[in-house]
């Protein structure tokens, strides 16, 4: 053995002990420094060289060189994108699934994929999905969403008379994909299936809202001259629009189309009392995407997928090698995703989903948008901004109320940065900024922090 890593291996648990320290030390700091630190130039490079040093010398290096660059997105007042931290109990989960290191993929070694069938039933009870949904953990929305659309894609062929993963997707023909207002992820996720971005049409939405007109969409079918894909929204990326899934189905069930439903976050509404009419109907998808570290609180990457069409699934994915175990009534999770590797990260959501229960997670979800609403409260309050949409769930979107340039809402964003974060975004046609609540940590002080902070940054602009 190599001598810096046996005198690792030798003092494994002290050194495990200096990286707990550090580690404790970083999450100490996520509430008082700097959201985002200044910006400055990257360290200047260094090469490799043939001797290492340990991993000792490997965190002091860390430490200095790379560590202060780190924002705090894990922390309670980084609202962009739509960020969520990791609980405690996803935070062990997380260093066990790394200590462990499993690849989850095979029932030769199956306790992992056995733990995963388990978190996945969790989380389908979570969401108000029937057992007639089965699901797999993917890396986040875009494979969920690419997954959920490459089974679409595959059932495009079964009513055309193809197979598609055998002939490719050529056999298929043009496809249309309908969407109101479509995340991002989708567009690529077809560019990535051969079907091509241009197969996504957008279709209107009801007056102000980024939710998909029902009207607009029956006659976007009725013209569609075949079987095709509609992708339907379960709170959009700017205002949290959520699309009517019972209206959506009813169609289905009369123009017969996929429907995948792009719920990254916006299926966590079905943990709040109040807000569980917002994802009624859910369960009647055909796929449904749902991020996990977001709302959930879980480490990167992680996210769930799940379908009703489990037989097309593993047409798509199957992995066929000699050393793989068979596709059979429960196929193992290397048939089920593009992925051959497939780390454990089902386990940080056992962990937190084990310790706090629904409850727990209901607690988190209904703060966050009662923290979002206060803010936007805030907002309409401030002179100099304006608020573009409702607060329907956990996403403030505004603008300044006048000359709202990107130039100028970039600036408003950095000089806030220090106190939270928040992205850039349009708008109904107008460059604005969001701030998204997902965090576990995220208080009513944090939220009067980030108001007091925007009021006064706004002043200064």
């Amino acid at each position: 053995m190599h001598p810096e890593l046996a005198a690792d291996l030798d003092q494994l648990p002290a050194l495990l002990e200096q990286t707990r320290e550090r580690a404790v030390g970083f999450l100490a700091g996520l509430s008082e420094g700097p959201v985002v630190p200044p910006l400055g130039e990257p360290p200047v490079p260094v090469g490799l060289g043939a001797a290492g040093g340990g991993l000792r010398a490997a965190l002091a290096e860390f430490g200095e060189r790379w560590q202060p660059r780190l924002s705090a997105s894990a922390g309670p007042r980084y609202f962009g994108f739509v960020t969520g931290g990791a609980t405690p109990a996803a935070l062990a989960g997380d260093w066990l699934t790394a200590t462990a290191d499993q690849n989850s993929n095979s029932s030769l070694d199956p306790a992992g994929q056995d733990l995963e069938r388990e978190t996945v039933g969790w989380l389908r009870e979570l969401f108000g999905l029937s057992d007639a949904h089965s699901g797999t953990f993917v890396s986040g929305a875009t494979m969920s969403n690419t997954v959920g659309l490459a089974v679409g894609r595959e059932w495009l062929g079964e009513r055309l008379g193809v197979d598609v993963a055998e002939a490719g997707v050529g056999a298929l023909g043009r496809v249309r994909v309908l969407s109101g207002s479509a995340h991002s992820s989708v567009a690529k996720g077809l560019s990535v299936l051969g079907l091509g971005r241009s197969a996504l049409t957008a279709v209107g939405t009801l007056p102000d809202r980024e939710a998909v007109d029902p009207a607009a969409l029956e006659r976007a079918l009725a013209e569609a001259g075949g079987p095709c894909i509609v992708v339907a929204n379960a709170g959009t990326v700017n205002t949290v629009d959520f699309d009517d899934l019972r209206a959506i189905a009813d169609l289905r069930d009369r123009y017969g189309f996929w429907l995948h439903v792009d719920a990254a976050f916006g299926a966590f509404a079905a943990l709040s009392p109040e807000h569980a009419e917002l994802v009624a109907g859910l369960d009647r998808a055909d796929s449904v995407c749902v991020d996990l570290h977001k709302w959930l609180n879980v480490p990167y990457d992680s996210a769930v997928q799940f379908t009703r069409r489990r037989d097309l699934q593993t047409k798509v994915f199957q992995n066929s090698a000699a050393y793989l175990g068979p596709l059979g009534e429960h196929p193992d999770l290397v048939h089920l995703t593009p992925e051959n590797s497939h780390r454990l990260r089902a386990l940080a959501a056992w962990f937190t989903l084990r310790a706090y229960g629904r409850d727990g997670h209901r607690e988190i979800v209904e703060r966050c948008v009662t923290g979002a609403r206060a803010l936007g409260e805030a907002v309409a309050a401030t002179d100099g901004l304006r608020l573009l949409a409702p607060v329907r769930l956990n996403v403030v979107c505004f603008t300044l109320a006048a000359d709202p340039t990107p130039e100028r809402l970039a600036a408003l964003a950095t000089e806030l940065s220090g106190d939270a974060f928040l992205t850039p975004t349009r708008y109904a046609g107008l460059p604005a900024l969001r701030a998204a609540f997902s965090n576990w940590r995220t208080t009513e002080a944090d939220v009067r922090r980030t108001a007091d902070a925007l009021a006064a940054a706004v002043r200064k602009l």
